[in-house]
């Protein structure tokens, strides 16, 4: 449960700290005061989305806190996400202007995301977004598999199972495809396969061939140049070719090379350059003689750079188009030999599609029998809170056959539920979201938190508009709900009626001051005189009558009375 709460730079509110009693906590004040920013600070700690119009003007970050104190039963919660066993939860979450914010729970860095998860075991938040809630009929359902779940937890794991199942068997289905599919995808796959293997292309051809088309666009100039280089090297205007001119220099020196050292180097390197030029006459030569500009082959050149550029197109390059070759094999062989592979998944589809029917009607019949006790326990507890003429009943639709059921199926069966109420004598069960008056809502909301709280694990509820729409005798019956539950849960509540107040155990009172240019969110615990005080002025006496004084005090006393006979 939250033992205490720390808020810095939040709207209105500079800083404040404050520690929350066990059983029923009572947050009052004036309209405007900022009742709804404490609301707002538990729900940051809860998950909500932070939005920076948050934070208190002219500050750069603001910081929210709750130190939460954990049950026995509790601790798995824990462990689940990673966190050290602990008996105590510790949620900072700091913010700033720039609309970023940094999560940590006991250290340990959280998102949003998954903060709310987290919380969701440890408190429970009932406000407008919760009655909002109830106009979606898909929150009909999670409600009464709240209470399935807390009978029968297996069947639901069963379901969810075998709809996997079935779903599996029906992708492997689709990936074999009909018959009509398959044998045009084994056409697709034996042509693919023929036009690969048939074009035989070789590991780096593609490089070879361009080198090819290169030769064979400069062929011209590639004949011309290669010519005049050997006619250079052959022979020159005098009809002397250059190795006889290299050797005829050669015969020269070799008369002084032992006269002198640099002689003999330059003899060496004349020989060198001789044995070179021979080199490259025989290469230039070799190079000439193996040109080949043949019009046939330029063409079978191009055909072949044209099969290579298509295949590279369709398939990528050669690594590519050679796992795709194996690709299309295994997929043809797969294919060409599916036939019973498919009588069997229809075999499997069919069996899984019967136990989905199965659990899905066995579901059906738990949900509905839930139901019913689920619509005696809410007329009970509406009766109590004012609504004793009021009819309340499930309405399921109507299951389709087994034979219907195949586009219908979910991992949660078949059923939609929906809530339908009649509040007055002599009118027809409707729609519950269609005829509730706000504090009809208000009621209703809080008869299912009275019942789930019989069983569910979560310490903290907190209740925000629970009074709305109500007043005089239906508040002191709310009152007496909420007292009721704040015997085994510690409750926070927003309110402004003196009835639910008069219950408090702890009491804090918001009130707005000004200081010096500048505006405060302020709250203070109040001390038994100062409940009375409140009350009076929940009441609307305080300034009327002296009795205000002395019928809050009453209203008190009654209240500390009904409490303490609470079992």
């Amino acid at each position: 449960m939250l033992k205490r709460l720390h808020v810095k730079n939040l709207a209105l509110i500079s800083e404040l700290e404050l520690e929350f009693g066990n059983n029923l906590n009572i947050l009052s004040g004036e309209t405007g005061a900022g009742k709804s920013i404490v609301v707002d600070s538990l729900m940051l700690l809860l998950g909500a989305k932070y939005d920076k119009t948050l934070l208190r003007y002219g500050c750069d970050f603001g910081y929210v806190e709750g130190v939460f104190e954990i049950s026995e039963k509790q601790k798995s919660k824990i462990s689940e996400f990673g966190l050290d066993d602990d008996d105590m939860l510790i949620i900072g979450r700091r913010f700033g202007k720039d609309g970023k914010n940094d999560i940590r729970v006991n250290g340990k860095t959280f998102t949003a995301s998954m903060l709310k998860s987290f919380m969701a075991s440890f408190v429970d938040i009932y406000g407008q977004n919760e009655y909002q809630s109830l106009s979606r009929p898909s929150e009909h359902l999670r409600i009464i598999d709240y209470f399935v779940r807390a009978e029968s937890e297996q069947i639901f794991s069963d379901l969810e199972k075998e709809y996997f199942i079935y779903r599996k068997i029906r992708k492997e289905m689709e990936e074999l495809g009909n018959i009509s599919e398959r044998e045009k995808n084994i056409d697709t796959y034996r042509y693919q396969i023929e036009e690969i293997e048939k074009a035989k292309v070789r590991p780096n051809e593609e490089n070879e061939i361009v080198e090819k088309r290169k030769l064979f666009a400069s062929g011209e100039r590639i004949a011309t140049s290669l010519s005049e280089a050997l006619n250079a090297l052959s022979e020159n205007e005098t009809g002397e070719t250059a190795s006889s001119a290299i050797s005829d220099a050669l015969s020269a020196l070799s008369g002084i090379s032992d006269v002198k050292q640099i002689f003999s180097e330059l003899y060496e390197r004349l020989n060198s350059v001789s044995i070179e030029i021979e080199d490259i006459i025989e290469t230039v030569s070799g190079e000439i003689d193996d040109l080949n500009f043949d019009e046939r082959e330029v063409d079978r050149v191009e055909r072949r750079y044209d099969t290579i550029l298509s295949l590279k197109r369709k398939y990528g390059s050669y690594d590519k188009m050679t796992e795709y070759l194996e690709f299309a094999r295994q997929s043809l062989d797969k294919l060409e030999n599916c036939s019973e592979l498919y009588e069997k998944l229809e075999k499997d589809r069919d069996c899984s599609l019967k136990r989905i029917y199965e659990l899905s009607v066995e579901l059906s019949k738990k949900r509905k029998d839930v139901a019913k006790k689920l619509s005696k326990e809410i007329m009970n507890e509406l009766s109590e809170l004012g609504m004793e003429h009021s009819k309340f009943e499930v309405v399921f639709n109507d299951l389709p056959t087994l034979s219907d059921c195949e586009n219908l199926i979910s991992a949660k069966g078949f059923d939609k539920p929906e809530f339908y109420l009649s509040p007055n004598i002599g009118q027809p069960l409707k729609p519950l979201i269609k005829i509730i008056s706000g504090g009809e809502m208000s009621r209703f909301m809080l008869a299912l938190k009275v019942i789930t709280s019989k069983t569910d694990e979560i310490e903290t509820l907190i209740f925000d508009e629970i009074d709305t729409g109500i007043s005089g005798k239906i508040g002191q019956a709310v009152a007496q709900k909420l007292a009721k539950i704040a015997h085994g849960h510690q409750v926070l509540c927003v309110t402004h009626l003196a009835q639910i107040a008069a219950m408090a155990d702890s009491h804090f009172y918001i009130a707005k001051s000004v200081k010096g240019e500048e505006t405060f969110t302020e709250v203070t615990r109040l001390d038994d005189s100062g409940m009375t005080e409140e009350i009076s002025r929940l009441s609307g006496g305080k300034d009327i009558s002296s009795q205000a004084m002395e019928n809050a005090a009453q209203m008190k006393k009654w209240s500390n009375e009904f409490k303490s006979k609470l079992q």
